[in-house]
């Protein structure tokens, strides 16, 4: 009898963890921050925004978590806008033809700290897929004190060597290597997607009020 309370126990256990649980990204709270060496004189800075994907994670067995983000290269922003076109252009990201990144994770292992994972996966960029390592902090979990919903907060660090991804105009006099900050905010996936259907109802309904008090004020 004990002996079958105790594998009853263990099976119990081991199946807690098999599921990770599905988040959605939000965009507006996922976005990729680059820095780079301009002519030994200055770091000038640029931003990518409005991520969108999943994540599947599992705080109890970090192992068994995942993540698919997309980037719209549309978003790119340095705040200069000349330069701004000539990172769009086909000297460097030609984002007519390649108008989106993406990272897909391979292997997600625990980190040297509490609360850090080292995420390994395809980074697909300019037409190219390379291997990246990203060093990865969990900012915070818990219940979004706005919204009310399960929301995770991740930071994670890196370093690209742009010429791998056939962006090495300039280089070595403008710096090759490129410091990469991704900043992820993702909410549970169903609870989201609830919250998102409430939200377009309500904006509905007030169009309709707009539209029905837009009539009366027309029919005096």
């Amino acid at each position: 009898m004990i002996r079958r309370i105790a594998i009853a126990t263990s099976l119990a256990l081991a199946s807690a963890s098999v599921y990770a649980t599905t988040y959605t990204l939000e965009p507006n709270y996922t976005q990729g921050v680059f820095r780079w060496n301009h002519l030994g004189f200055s770091s000038p800075a640029a931003q990518f925004s409005q991520g969108t994907g999943t994540l599947e994670f599992d705080p109890a067995d970090p192992a068994r978590s995942s993540v698919n983000v997309t980037i719209p290269l549309s978003t790119l922003n340095t705040g200069v806008p000349d330069l701004d076109e000539d990172f769009r252009s086909t000297d460097f990201f030609d984002t007519v033809r390649f108008p989106s990144a993406t990272f897909k994770s391979t292997r997600v292992e625990k980190g040297a700290m509490k609360d850090q994972l080292k995420v390994t996966g395809n980074l697909s960029l300019h037409g190219v897929t390379k291997p990246v390592t990203l060093d990865v902090t969990l900012v915070k979990i818990g219940t979004n004190p706005r919204s009310s919903l399960p929301t995770v907060g991740f930071d994670a660090l890196t370093t690209l060597k742009r010429s791998d991804f056939g962006l090495g105009k300039y280089a070595p006099q403008v710096g090759d290597e490129v410091e990469m900050r991704i900043i992820i905010q993702a909410v549970e996936a169903k609870p989201y997607a609830d919250y998102l259907k409430a939200q377009e109802a309500k904006e509905a309904a007030k169009a309709a009020e707009a539209a029905k008090a837009k009539d009366g004020a027309t029919q005096k």
